[in-house]
């Protein structure tokens, strides 16, 4: 179930170069929220009709954080705000991460258990995996392998993700890691998992998505895609799938409503 609320900032700061987090304080949000969901954060500019979608990064008791990069006036207007302003947001938005169906799940099929579970994140696609590193850590179910893709040096959140398991870097530029992108550094590292768990732009999900293929690994991936009411019904996030949507009875999925999360081998990408 999703909420609209009014919520209180409790803490903002900037982490790299473009990068801002913000906390905010939920009556009922972050009681419902799952690591892969999202919330819509609505501008106090009236002239702003749309909200803007952003991954949940960590649930904290009553507190949900955020995590996103400036890419328009919306964001450029959060980025600017400070500890005891309000919002309206809404949420928790989408489909997450089911862990405890989806270790069930991996098991059931590959006939053993899950002892390790790689997670890739990839730019602005790293803070949503940080929660999900935490659950799995909390649950001590499986062994964490978070391989983690930036543009620079800039490793925002690198040092929380230590805190629950192994963090393999890759950057672009070479300046830390493994020079490449987040597959370059599996190889160069040799990491192993028994299921992916994934949020990055589009080119490095098809990349782990053909890679999971290769190697027999379920995958699961947390789609980017552009959303407008963030609530299914506008169909301007649909994806390609596997099987016919209940919906619009046509092979396509609403980005917002049956993802973000999906197994790798049910979207086209």
């Amino acid at each position: 179930m999703s909420y609209r609320e009014n919520v209180e900032i409790t803490r903002t700061a900037c982490l790299a170069d473009g990068v801002y987090e913000m906390w905010l304080k939920t009556e009922k949000m972050a009681k419902e929220a799952k690591p892969g969901q999202f919330i819509s954060v609505y501008s106090n500019d009236g002239s702003r009709l749309l909200p803007r979608p952003i991954s949940i990064c960590r649930i904290d008791g009553n507190k949900l954080r955020i995590v996103y990069r400036v890419a328009g006036k919306g964001t450029e207007e959060f980025s600017k705000m400070e500890a005891g302003q309000r919002l309206d947001i809404q949420g928790p938005l989408g489909n997450g991460y089911e862990l405890e169906k989806i270790l069930s799940d991996v098991a059931g099929k590959t006939g053993k258990k899950v002892d390790r579970a790689v997670l890739f994140g990839g730019g602005i696609g790293v803070p949503p995996m940080l929660e999900l590193a935490k659950q799995l850590h909390d649950a001590k179910t499986c062994d964490v392998e978070a391989v983690l893709g930036y543009r620079d040096n800039q490793l925002f959140l690198k040092s929380e993700f230590d805190e629950f398991g192994h963090v393999t870097v890759a950057t672009e530029d070479g300046s830390i890691g493994t020079k490449g992108n987040v597959l370059d550094a599996v190889k160069t590292c040799k990491i192993t998992g028994d299921v992916i768990f994934a949020c990055g732009p589009t080119p490095m999900l098809r990349a782990i998505k053909a890679y999971a293929e290769e190697n027999s690994i379920e995958a699961y991936i947390s789609l980017e895609e552009k959303m407008a009411c963030g609530i299914g019904a506008c169909l301007a996030c649909v994806c390609k799938t596997t099987h016919k949507d209940e919906h619009s009875q046509v092979n396509n999925a609403r980005v917002c409503k049956e993802g973000p999360v999906f197994n790798a081998k049910e979207v086209e990408i």
